[in-house]
């Protein structure tokens, strides 16, 4: 007997909860046309609702594929509720990733219709050659804004919404029916697809919206830097219709200077990026003397935090935390938040702890794997590759039966340790660590340090081919204005810093740092710019 009501979680319960509960909250953007937009949480259900009966009209069935080339944007928000809602799956896909990778994509989803902002249309033109099978492609825009002409045979997105009236309720189904689909980067072979349930996205959410976890409550303002092309914008458009938060979304300006004003005239309390994000943040803060009024805190996520960042953020007032995930963790897997016991350490040891990438949120287990079936310890210091597992963990990539699990666990491809704890630190990427002379050395330690020192403002480390030891670390550093540092004053800065054998036989000096289309430096870039470049290992004792 069940003694327990049982109602599957739906996607479109967040919405109507945030319509329901918070139906004045607002949500602003910044849109591609210009100017802000603002409407609360129960008009964009209505207008999710509206979407609905949209993909009905366009003959989008149960389970068919809907893709967005999209920013951040109320319209974006409409189609996450709206196609998911309905029993469709919201595919966004990264518009800053190479024609081919895009196309390839597109295809391999099936997507049937794609919604694209017009920023895109030169994209679009393109990419419609490439996509015999995609049905319709649907302009983000009034028809005011529509272009006067184009190679294809637009749709415009208001005129479809003012044609259909609102579905009167949200369809019920299968939990574990699909929702969402992401794409890896790609940055070895093809993309490979993750598709999120209603299910697991929930979970999700509710396990990332705690207080321990990202601690998001309806008296936040929250601002999802990081795209929604991009893993579901880490779950924060959901989380936000959750809570009830107002949510303010960046559009396509994302320099530093729109981003500054965004937060300040909204009262933005909280926000979430990439590292390069705020690097950039910080560094125009400090040059024109600006002040957060608001911002209290940020997640830094896509890749290791460097403490240096961290300690930036601090000066600024802003309490700068860690999260580590993947795509194929939905995706945020562990968040960087004390323990009581923290709160009586020095302010040193405490920063200490939140240099690692935090404790797993419940519903994510971790280990350590020495290979061959052996785990390790849970120490700090003993090393391996990161396994997880979990509620919202890929189980297989979609269309493809032979994802590497071992035993029900994914492999990550980090290497890390897990202190006693459980703070996850990762120490390198399996592909990026250096193996010299029979020893890892951390990319990430490197990059750290090179970060730290004044004159610096990006640093990157390969490995360099060596005919004795097999590789050896090389530096790639991005001066800060002004900055005349030299090779010798680096190489000098990290002794007594880090072992000697690890520090770097070579610094090369760039204008600029490759960034990939989720904003992670380009290692690979790197590497063949290293190659170019003719520098030769050093010989090390």
């Amino acid at each position: 007997m069940n003694h327990m009501m049982y109602m599957p979680l739906m996607i479109s319960d967040a919405i109507v909860h945030a319509g329901r509960h918070h139906g004045r909250t607002e949500i602003v953007t910044r849109c591609v046309e210009g100017g802000l937009h603002r409407y609360t949480y129960r008009e964009c259900e209505r207008r999710s609702r509206q979407l609905a009966s949209v993909l009905g009209k366009l003959d989008v069935k149960f389970g068919d594929r809907v893709g967005t080339l999209a920013w951040n944007t109320y319209r974006h928000l409409e189609i996450y509720f709206g196609t998911s809602g309905s029993g469709a799956v919201c595919h966004t896909v990264n518009p800053r990733l190479h024609l081919d990778q895009i196309a390839y994509i597109v295809n391999h989803a099936n997507d049937r219709v794609v919604f694209f902002d017009l920023t895109f249309l030169p994209l679009v033109e393109q990419l419609a050659q490439h996509c015999p099978r995609v049905e319709k492609w649907v302009a983000l825009a009034e028809r005011a804004a529509m272009p006067d002409s184009s190679k294809l045979d637009l749709l415009c997105y208001e005129d479809l919404m003012v044609s259909v009236s609102p579905i009167s309720t949200w369809p019920t189904f299968d939990e574990c029916s699909p929702s969402a689909l992401c794409y890896t980067s790609g940055s070895t072979g093809n993309p490979k697809g993750v598709m999120y349930t209603h299910r697991s996205t929930l979970l999700h959410c509710y396990a990332a919206a705690m207080p321990d976890s990202l601690n998001c409550s309806a008296k936040d303002v929250i601002m999802p830097v990081v795209p929604m092309f991009h893993v579901n914008a880490w779950g924060f458009p959901y989380i936000a219709a959750m809570v009830g938060a107002k949510l303010v979304l960046p559009g396509p300006n994302n320099d530093s200077e729109s981003l500054y004003a965004l937060l300040e005239e909204e009262r933005v309390t909280f926000a979430a990026g990439v590292p390069t994000v705020w690097i950039d943040m910080l560094r125009y803060v400090e040059d024109t003397g600006a002040k957060f009024s608001t911002l209290s805190r940020i997640v830094i996520g896509g890749a290791t935090t460097p403490p240096v960042l961290r300690e930036s953020c601090r000066i600024a007032g802003i309490h700068a935390f860690p999260a580590w995930g993947m795509t194929e963790t939905s995706p945020v897997g562990t968040c960087g938040t004390l323990l009581a016991r923290h709160e009586d350490l020095l302010e040193d040891a405490r920063e200490r702890v939140l240099d690692k990438q935090g404790r797993a949120l419940f519903g994510i287990d971790m280990k350590i794997s020495a290979g061959k079936g052996t785990e390790q310890p849970w120490d700090g210091e003993s090393c391996g590759e990161l396994m997880v597992r979990g509620h919202w963990v890929v189980g297989e990539y979609f269309g493809q039966a032979d994802t590497a699990h071992e035993s029900g666990w994914f492999p990550t491809g980090d290497v890390a340790t897990i202190d006693a704890d459980g703070y996850l630190q990762i120490t390198d990427r399996l592909k990026d660590v250096i193996k010299s002379g029979g020893e890892w050395i951390s990319s990430i330690d490197i990059e750290n340090i090179a970060a730290s020192h004044p004159g610096v403002s990006m640093a990157a480390c390969v490995s360099l081919p060596h005919p004795k030891w097999g590789e050896r670390p090389v530096v790639f550093v991005v001066r800060r204005p002004e900055s005349k540092v030299s090779r010798d004053e680096m190489l000098s800065f990290y002794s007594g810093r880090i072992a000697k054998w690890s520090i770097p036989d070579d610094v090369i000096f760039i204008d600029a740092m490759p960034i990939n289309a989720t904003g992670k430096i380009q290692k690979m870039r790197l590497r063949e710019m290293l190659a170019e470049s003719g520098v030769k290992a050093a010989c090390v004792d």
